[in-house]
């Protein structure tokens, strides 16, 4: 009996122990996914860490930006990708929280069976503008006033269905007990377009295509959706302060395939989260329009499926269904 609780534990400590393979990580060339284009917010995130990764690590980190069908096709590839750690990939809050509740089993993958934390980087705030020449009210509750006193007659735009735009004016809605029209876009550019026209009359987008605009006046931010002010503008109020639990926020993070042995994984997750705290990295996320974050994978597993919870809650009660 001793012998073999001896072999067992043996054992154990092998299948816990990190190959050479595994110490030597990464033994050539990483591949790092990007579902979005180039150029945008999540892409610099994403070169900003493959740059610190490539030189503390010594090998390649070389990103591949593969967008399309609103960064599914991307995290597809990721999730279907070898599980060897030599390829690895940023996904955001559609991609993780709420396409699955959109898509259901007709989803290419599935985020708690398919891919494996690292860490998450960012939170970036969506904040609640408006057109100042359609909508005079400057105050969250003049604004809710309005609209109660104008149902279906006010627009809000987002960068598509079932995104964080969309689902952040779904909430507020729900919320507010209000009824505005839903002008959906193919992004939000085209919908940044429509807004500074005067074509639709406010939206809930993220900050940094919105603060150029505001700061000319071509905008007027009304409220952050942020649980606290946002680092960006502390005068601004939040959603929150007058609709408890108010939340709406995007926000990325590194995965790798679900397979992925377990070493290669932490020693990923303490480097990435070692260059978010630095304070040249928090100031330039800052630039950005971000909040710079470290958060292990563990807690962002948890993150995500909370973040999932709630927002599913939100796509049933808006009865939100994808053509």
């Amino acid at each position: 009996m001793r012998s073999m609780r001896l072999i067992i534990t043996s054992a154990m400590l092998l299948a816990a122990a990190p190959t050479k393979a595994e110490e030597a990580y990464p033994s050539r060339q990483v591949s790092v996914i990007v579902p979005f284009a180039a150029g945008g917010t999540a892409d610099i995130f994403a070169r900003m860490v493959a740059n610190h990764l490539q030189a503390k690590l010594g090998k390649p980190f070389v990103v591949e930006n593969v967008g399309g069908a609103g960064s599914i096709v991307g995290v597809t590839r990721l999730a279907r990708s070898a599980p060897d750690g030599l390829t690895l990939g940023l996904a955001s809050t559609s991609a993780l929280a709420i396409n699955p509740s959109l898509y259901g089993p007709k989803l290419s993958y599935q985020p708690d069976k398919d891919l494996q934390p690292i860490a998450q980087i960012s939170v970036v705030p969506n904040v609640l503008v408006v057109n100042p020449d359609k909508i005079k009210a400057r105050t969250l509750p003049d604004l809710i006033a309005y609209l109660k006193a104008n149902p279906d007659k006010v627009s809000f735009g987002s960068a598509g269905v079932g995104t964080s735009q969309h689902l952040a004016g779904e909430l507020f809605q729900q919320m507010t007990g209000t009824k505005m029209v839903h002008v959906p876009y193919k992004g939000s550019s085209t919908m940044l377009t429509d807004l500074l026209s005067g074509q639709i009359d406010l939206a809930f987008d993220n900050v940094p295509l919105l603060l150029p605009q505001a700061k000319t006046g071509k905008l007027a931010l009304i409220a952050a959706a942020t649980p606290k002010r946002a680092s960006f503008d502390p005068n601004l109020p939040t959603v929150a302060e007058h609709l408890p639990g108010f939340e709406a926020v995007a926000w990325h993070g590194f995965f790798v395939p679900a397979a992925t042995p377990k070493p290669i994984v932490e020693k990923l997750s303490a480097e990435i989260r070692a260059f978010m705290q630095q304070p040249e990295t928090v100031q330039k996320m800052a630039e950005l329009g971000a909040d710079a974050v470290a958060l292990d994978a563990q807690p962002f597993a948890a993150y995500i499926a909370s973040e999932t919870a709630r927002w599913k809650k939100v796509i049933e009660a808006a009865n939100i269904k994808l053509e």
